[in-house]
This record gives structure tokens, sequence and C-alpha cells, in this order.
């Protein structure tokens, strides 16, 4: 699916968006998951819809209104934050993070705000989450520090490469970057995506709960598969994410989604030069994706600039918000079921966003093409 993105096919006949999204959501439940949901912003008018089931205690269908875990979205909302502290003077993005945070990382070699944003410092991935898939479930409940995450992560662990010299994904750099917040501000890394994005943008769907398990006016419960084929799917719904903290702790809606990436693009939350080093993005660092400082390129199947945005995948929920260059289109889309959810339904929801950003179904599909995986898994 990736590899026929970027080759650029795209189908001859050109169908109403209601129809062609609405069929590709179809398409991810047919694919094995319950349930699906997009809302997408084409030349100003917003459609919403959804396929299968959101609640399967109730047969509900997904509220593509409601609220979802956003998982690694989360990093670019961190990202824009630590990107105003640059902007305002009071940080650099080629500072050395031990000269903010002494002693938080155990390596003598510099590591910069900018590798870190980037991935590009060579810190470790993340700690070990579970180590089989009923942990998933029974371990729901446990509560992490930021600091014991990042010793968890990096005690007595190399880096992976020396800092800037390649790429490798790392949700244990977001957790250094939102304590680099808190030791900036001097307030909660919370309080400052409150303060600085969600009330300016009055994202009323969007909180970072840090400890707080529940989602209140779920747009789709999550689940899981954790107990065999024949099993049934576990409801994953509630549950402390602290141990994502600032790699993927978010709570947001799809129209929330592309509420902040339009004033992220659009120039309305940092300054123009600071906007244009976020967007500054290696290419293939993500198979076909690029990456910039906290934001993920695509390039588009359809013609015309790429694509921007960021992807993201948690127990129980895969999301991606991507939007045109200029702003024309906008999809956030996801399915309530992630790490257990066949490929196909990867692959189906990733076409679900590029068939609303080209306005017609891309035609070829690669089989077996891998998608980006950007979350928390099993050793």
């Amino acid at each position: 699916m990736v590899a026929a993105l970027v080759a650029g096919s795209v189908s001859g006949a050109r169908a109403s968006q209601d129809s062609p999204v609405r069929d590709a959501l179809a398409q991810v439940v047919a694919a094995g998951v319950p349930g699906s949901y997009a809302a997408v912003i084409d030349g100003g008018a917003t459609w919403r819809g959804s396929a299968g089931v959101g609640d399967l205690r109730t047969g509900l269908a997904p509220d593509p209104r409601g609220r979802i875990r956003v998982a690694s979205v989360t990093k670019s909302f961190v990202a824009t934050v630590v990107l105003q502290l640059v902007g305002e003077g009071r940080l650099g993005l080629d500072d050395p993070i031990a000269g903010h945070l002494p002693g938080l990382l155990p390596y003598s070699e510099p590591i910069t705000v900018r590798q870190l944003l980037g991935h590009t410092s060579g810190v470790p991935r993340d700690i070990v989450h579970w180590r089989t898939n009923e942990e998933i479930d029974t371990k729901r409940w446990e509560r992490f520090e930021p600091t014991q995450l990042v010793r968890l992560a990096t005690d007595g662990v190399p880096l992976l490469f020396p800092p800037g010299t390649g790429f490798s994904y790392s949700n244990t750099g977001y957790t250094v970057l939102g304590l680099l917040v808190e030791r900036i501000t001097g307030r909660s890394l919370a309080g400052e995506l409150e303060r600085r994005v969600f009330r300016p943008l009055h994202l009323r769907d969007t909180s970072f709960p840090s400890y707080q398990p529940f989602l209140p006016h779920a747009g789709a419960h999550g689940y899981e598969r954790l107990y065999g084929e024949q099993a049934p799917l576990t409801d994953v719904t509630t549950y402390v994410w602290s141990r994502l903290w600032g790699s993927g702790n978010v709570i947001s809606s799809p129209d929330d989604l592309n509420r902040f990436f339009g004033a992220l693009l659009g120039g309305r939350l940092l300054p123009a030069d600071v906007l244009a080093q976020m967007r500054d993005a290696r290419p293939g660092a993500l198979g076909p994706f690029g990456y910039g400082l906290g934001l993920m390129r695509v390039p588009s199947p359809c013609g015309g600039e790429d694509w921007w945005g960021h992807g993201g995948d948690v127990p129980g929920y895969n999301t991606w918000s991507l939007h045109t260059g200029d702003l024309a289109r906008q999809v956030s889309a996801g399915m309530n079921q992630d790490l257990s959810a066949p490929v196909a339904a990867r692959r189906n929801l990733l076409l679900t966003a590029a068939t609303a950003l080209c306005g017609e179904v891309p035609a070829a599909v690669a089989a077996g093409a891998e998608v980006p995986y950007l979350g928390p898994s099993l050793p």
C-alpha cells in the first residue's frame, strides 16, 4: 500500500467524496477490525463518516465526532510546544540536552534538542512494555514517572548510533523533550499543552491525561485480540497510558486533529522560520515517509505538494492525520484495533486517508507492503 502511494497511480473515475471515503472505511472493517471512522475537510466543507461497530457491548457505530487515543500523533503536539520555546528564544535547537537536563541521559556524547525532535539522537526506542499479549490487559493499571521511563530505557543500554548519524524512531526521546518543556517553563507538560495549544485553538476534545485511565465521550472503544485467535476481543479503552507520556498520551478527536494541524501548518502556532525547520524532513526515514521535527512528510500519489501530519499506534487505536500542503484537504481517520489488527486493515486505513486527500481511490495496492508502526510493542 505504501509503495502504491509513492508510485502515484490513481483511478480514472472521480466519485463524490462521500462515496469513496465511506467505501474505504468499509474496507478497513472488512479486513477484520470492529470499526473505522474519519473526518475530512475538503475546500472548507467537513464530511464525517464511520463503518462497523464502535462498541461491541451495545452494537453502536463509531462516532467520528467522539474522542480517541491518538498515540504518537502526540509527538506533533509536544514538538510544537518545544519549537514555540525555540521561537521565544528560551531554547536553541542545537542546544545539548545535558545543558538543560544534566544527568538525565547516561551518555557522554552530546545529544541536541533537534536530534531528539527528529529521531536522529540514537537514544533507545522505548522501555519493554509487555512480554506477552496477556500483559497488555493485565498491566493496564501500571503507573510510570517520566524520569523512570527514561532510566528504564537507557540505563545500561548503549546509543543505537552516534548522535546525528542515523535515524531511529524513539519514544524515549519524546519523554526527554516533555521533561525539557517542564524544566524550561517551570510548569507541567500537560499545563503547557493546554495553555499554548489546546485552549487557544478551542480543542475541547483534546487533553493530556497522564494518569487518568478513562476515555470520556469515546468515539469508539478500543479492542485487541489478546487471548488467542478463538478468544473474544478484549476492551482496552480504559488504560493508564503514563508509560507513553510525552510520546503518545494525548486524547483527541478527528475534528480536533484537523483543527490542530490546520493551525500548525497554516503558520498560526510557530514563526515561519521555525515552522520551516519543523518541515525540513529527512527523506526515507520511515520507509517512503520523510520525517522532520515531530512531523511526517508523505509523498502525494495524486500530484501536487507532499502531505504532512503524523500517524499513531496504541493498543485499541490506530490513527492517521494527514493534510495537503495547501490545507485544501485534510483527513483524520482511525480504527479501533491496532496491535492485533490484520495487515490488510492497516493498509486500508492509510488507503482511506489517501482516498480523502486525492478525492478518489488510489488504484494500485502493493500486497504485503508495510505501514510504519509507531507505538509500543512486545519485545
